[in-house]
Parts: structure tokens; C-alpha cells; sequence
């Protein structure tokens, strides 16, 4: 063959092989952006079909305080899941967990994160039977006033206590998605509020809580808090606790904090463990403030705290632990001081 045609016969293949390889790419493109949908993006890795579980399903509930996941919550969700699939919601972000998920967890027939945007998203029937489908439900972290604001009376809300209440399944959530477990909830819609902020001006502007966004026995009459240590923010939790009691929502609210690269595993009994490196703190809230006004810091006496570390346990039931310390908080004119050895509020 001439070398010219031999040539033109190597262009011709390399041409078709080009053409193949793009048809590949947007094949693939297509197929990912077929989970795109109006309000709601969802990336799934492993069986994509409804799980048919062998094992029952145990139900649990993670608190996690934040920033590094601590891995043995997951592989404990992942035990009580009994095999089957293991959803992510959020608002924002990525689809980071799913391969963190699917390696500590490879029993599980699916992990899947979807990203839900608006309240048409919520409202999906993808979402909804993805979220009612699944054996193991995990609320990431983010910004929580979206959660309020983009789930509330949707889908979401639904499927969320559906799993809660009836399906039993493990659910769990981290900063954000901690904050929305508990029955009252720090929305931080104008701001994240700092102690310092709160205890000067109780009703701050930055100062802004919601309820009920999902229904679990173990929240309620509860707000949570992460981060805790970390960004001091225990001040802020005790005027929480004072405005849920001033606006009628409860007579003695308890808090609960936990710290960064630590969480709770609390059993639906309410006995809890504890797994990673920090510590949780459980407030009691005794009733209202003494001295609760607008740009007036506050005056709030004699709040119970148990400090939970590593290796302790607790009861959300019975409100006791074994392992930790009891102490008081008394704050007066914006001052928090302690009955804690050495005086330290954490």
C-alpha cells in the first residue's frame, strides 16, 4: 500500500478512535446529568436499585460535634443498617461521603448523597422514596437555617420522620445536621451568634430559633449544639436555653454540646456512648432567667452541666451519666463562672 493511503488509513483510525472516545464521554455525561434534576442533584455509588436488607434494622441515633468525622459512627450506623442503603442529604457541598462511606462500610448495598437546592427538590418523588427507601439516613453538615428553610413541611421532613419513627432506622447528622436532630434548633439564619454576643444581648439579632423540624423521641425538649469547646460557645447554649423557656416552648430545656472529631451513639433506650477524641456536655436548663431583656446581658443562676469524656456513658432518658463530672453554671451580668474544680466552664 502506498504510503500515503497508509497514512490516511492511520488518520481515518485514529479519527474514529477519537470520535468513539468522545461518544463514551458524553454518554457518561449524559447518564450523570440524568440525576440532575429541577431542585435537587443525586450521585450513588454501588446498586443503585431499592435494597432488600436480610437483617433487621436497629435503630440509633449519631450526634457528631464537627469538623473530622470520627469513622466508628459510620461503621456503627453501618451495623444497624443492616446491609442495605446508606443516604446523604444536604444543601450544599459535595458528594465527598460516598466513597469515606462506602470504604469504612462496604457491607452496604449503596451510598448515595443528594444535594437538595430548593423546595421543589424536596418536594421530588426521587428524593422522597430515596430518603423513605433508605436503611441508614445521614444529615451532613452545612448551613442549618437552609435545612429549616428548604425542608420544612416538605418531602424531606416527611421521609426523615418516617425513618426516625416508624422505619427505625440509624440516622445521624454533624454540625448542621446536628443542630436540626434536636426538637429546638439554632438556625443562625442572620449570623452565627458568638457567647459573648449572646450573653451581652440575649435577644441579638444573630440570635434565631426554630422547632420541630424532625420528630425524635430522643430531641425532644432538647437543642444541640457542636462545635462545642472548639468555639466556646457555651454561653451561647445557655441563652438558647433562656429564650426557648421565654418563648413559652418549654419550662426547663436541656442542651447538649459536643465537641469537634467526637459523637454520641445513643441507643433508642437513651443510653449513650461515646466514640472519638472529645467530650459532650449535657445542660439543664432550671426553669427561666433572672434577669432576660433586650441589649441587657443576662443573669441565669444555677444550671445544672454533667461533662461526658471518652469512656463515659449517659442516659437521655434518666438524665445521668457515669464516668463524667456534675457541675454548675451561674451566669450573672454576662459572666459565666463555674463550680468546677479550677473554675472552667468546660
Amino acid at each position: 500500500m502506498p504510503t500515503s493511503s497508509i497514512s490516511l488509513a492511520l488518520r481515518v483510525i485514529r479519527t474514529s478512535t477519537l470520535i468513539a472516545f468522545i461518544l463514551c464521554v458524553l454518554a457518561v455525561s449524559v447518564y450523570a446529568q440524568g440525576k440532575t434534576k429541577t431542585g435537587f442533584e443525586a450521585f450513588i455509588v454501588g446498586n443503585p436499585a431499592d435494597a432488600q436488607p436480610s437483617q433487621n434494622l436497629s435503630p440509633g441515633l449519631v450526634l457528631m460535634g464537627g469538623s473530622t468525622d470520627v469513622d466508628a459512627a459510620f461503621q456503627w450506623m453501618c451495623e444497624r443498617a443492616g446491609g442495605g442503603d446508606f443516604v446523604v442529604i444536604r444543601t450544599s457541598g459535595t458528594d465527598a461521603y460516598n466513597p469515606y462511606i462506602q470504604e469504612l462500610c462496604p457491607q452496604m448495598d449503596s451510598v448515595e448523597t443528594i444535594i437538595i437546592t430548593s423546595v421543589t427538590g424536596a418536594n421530588s418523588a426521587y428524593v422522597s422514596s430515596h430518603i423513605q427507601n433508605a436503611e441508614a439516613l445521614w444529615i451532613a453538615g452545612g448551613d442549618q437555617s437552609t435545612y429549616t428553610a428548604l425542608w420544612r413541611n416538605t418531602a424531606v421532613q416527611t421521609g426523615v420522620n418516617f425513618l426516625l419513627n416508624s422505619k427505625q432506622a440509624p440516622v445521624g447528622g454533624t454540625s448542621a445536621g446536628l443542630a436540626v436532630l434536636s426538637q429546638f434548633i439554632y438556625t443562625g439564619a442572620l449570623g452565627s451568634v458568638t457567647s459573648s454576643q449572646a450573653l451581652a444581648n440575649p435577644f441579638h439579632r444573630y440570635v434565631t430559633l426554630d422547632r420541630d423540624l424532625f420528630q425524635s423521641v430522643l430531641g425532644a425538649g432538647k437543642l444541640y449544639d457542636s462545635h462545642f469547646a472548639a468555639r466556646d460557645r457555651m454561653g451561647r447554649s445557655l441563652v438558647f436555653l433562656a429564650r426557648i423557656v421565654n418563648n413559652g416552648w418549654a419550662t426547663q430545656p436541656r442542651g447538649i454540646g459536643v465537641d469537634e472529631r467526637t459523637a454520641l451513639l445513643v441507643l433508642p433506650t437513651g443510653a449513650a456512648t461515646m466514640v472519638g477524641s472529645g467530650a459532650a456536655y449535657f445542660l439543664q436548663a432550671p426553669g427561666p432567667a433572672q434577669v432576660l431583656a433586650d441589649r441587657t446581658p443576662m443573669t441565669y443562676l444555677n444550671i445544672g452541666v454533667y461533662k461526658l469524656p471518652q469512656g463515659g456513658t449517659f442516659n437521655f432518658s434518666t438524665w445521668t451519666g457515669t464516668g463524667g463530672v456534675a457541675y454548675t453554671l451561674n451566669v450573672n451580668n454576662g459572666s459565666v463562672t463555674s463550680t468546677q474544680a479550677g473554675g472552667n466552664i468546660y
